[in-house]
């Protein structure tokens, strides 16, 4: 099959070397060669075994009937869907690892590959070479997922790593992370949560059936994660992670993406790093753990690769993968319920009452936690409430104390003796 890539950085440059570095192991696994044939490019040159190959003009690679695959990795959402549903409407089938167009679009192009009988795979566009999607499809087809937790965004979890093991600031470690290339110069959709929450937004997407908006999703990022927060969760046996996860409970689903407090129960726990790592629980089957590099060239560049295996073993039928137009209704944030760490100013002396009255209401356990004999604050953990009624809770005991909560973090997970 004749192959086209558009877009030559970092994951298209990459799907090229794989296919050059595994052409045997390849060529044993599909019914006949894959071969490149362009790659469309915006540069004048690219890399020197493919230098011949490239073009400036996406109808050169839409008008080639040779052509039977298209993979997508420029990113954005334009002009790549307008280049992805012509190619699909061509009945050629598309492999992207572009998760912010997965995330708007997705549903239509998987319509448009239905109805020309070609097929849509964006394995790559969640956890890099971990492979999420081909697991919720194929090896969870007869589990209903109860939930799919994970840590889905290399960077914040390298900057969350080095700031529990060195006690950094936010700051100083962002910044060293920049200079070591694992943070953009721009790190905000990392590091405000918008890069996990178009993946929280697939993974719903492909658990539920039905499409929703990572607009819809609750997103917290880690830019109020400070070293002192590290201090209380090292007393606490805890470490702090930025997850997404997607929970469904009866007939209702819930989604949020935040910084959340585990224990080392937690599989989680142990994914450092810039690794991933993804949570997986069926209602018969129960919990199975997704672990690797979520970001990088080659790992992404070889789910990319695994994916136009399948296409080319699956050329004459539409496999499926995805979900329906059908928008999903998420429930909001303070329907869902976690115990929260809470910083709180001075010491809990004469303000046990009222703590107990609106943190600790069915438990009456109240065990503050001091670091290093200071006075000037403290922290403690809630019993489990819904967040509503955690945030009026908050509101009513400043009003009531005159002291102030400074921070709090969602927890879950048991507390190390």
């Amino acid at each position: 099959m004749k192959v086209a890539i558009m877009g030559y950085g970092t994951i298209g440059s990459g799907v090229a070397e794989v296919l050059r570095t595994n052409k045997e192991q390849i060529e044993l696994k599909v019914s006949e060669p894959i071969e490149l044939k362009y790659v469309l490019d915006l540069r004048e040159s690219i890399s020197p075994e493919d230098n011949d190959k490239l073009v400036h003009d996406f109808k050169v690679i839409e008008e080639d009937p040779e052509v039977g695959l298209v993979v997508e990795t420029m990113g954005g959402i334009h002009p790549a869907y307008e280049f992805v549903k012509a190619a699909l409407e061509k009945g050629k089938h598309v492999v992207t690892s572009n998760k912010a167009l997965v995330d708007a679009m997705g549903s239509k192009l998987i319509a448009i590959a239905k109805e020309h009988h070609c097929n849509f795979y964006f394995e790559a566009s969640v956890g890099g070479g971990i492979p999420v999607i081909r697991t919720i499809y194929h090896n969870y087809a007869g589990e209903k997922i109860v939930e799919i937790t994970g840590i889905l965004n290399g960077t914040t979890n390298y900057i969350l790593t080095e700031m529990r093991e060195k006690g950094a600031s936010f700051e100083d470690t962002l910044r060293e992370a920049q200079k070591l290339g694992y943070a953009e110069r721009d790190p905000s959709a990392d590091i405000d949560g918008f890069d996990t929450s178009r993946k929280t937004a697939i993974l719903l997407s492909m658990s539920s059936g039905c499409r929703c908006r990572h607009e819809d999703i609750f997103t917290e990022g880690i830019r109020n994660v400070s070293s002192m927060d590290f201090q209380y969760a090292r007393e606490m046996g805890m470490t702090i992670k930025l997850l997404g996860s997607v929970q469904a409970r009866e007939d209702k689903y819930f989604a949020y993406v935040a910084p959340i407090m585990i224990g080392k129960t937690d599989p989680l726990f142990a994914v450092d790093g810039v690794f991933n790592g993804i949570r997986i629980v069926g209602n018969c089957l129960g919990s199975t753990m997704l672990y690797g590099r979520g970001a990088g060239k080659l790992p992404t560049a070889s789910a990319v690769v695994s994916d136009m295996i399948a296409a080319v073993r699956h050329q004459h039928e539409f496999q499926g993968i995805g979900w329906s137009e059908k928008m999903l209704t998420i429930e909001p944030m303070g329907n869902n319920s976690f115990s929260y760490f809470v910083r709180v100013e001075g010491t809990p002396e004469g303000i046990k009452k009222e703590l107990k009255e609106n943190f600790l209401k069915h438990s009456g356990k109240l065990v503050p936690i001091a670091l290093g004999g200071r006075n000037d604050e403290f922290g403690f953990v809630t019993d489990e409430m819904f967040e509503k009624d955690f945030i009026e809770g908050v509101r009513v005991f400043e009003e009531k104390t005159g002291r102030r909560v400074f921070h709090y973090i969602r927890t879950e997970g048991e507390l190390s003796d």
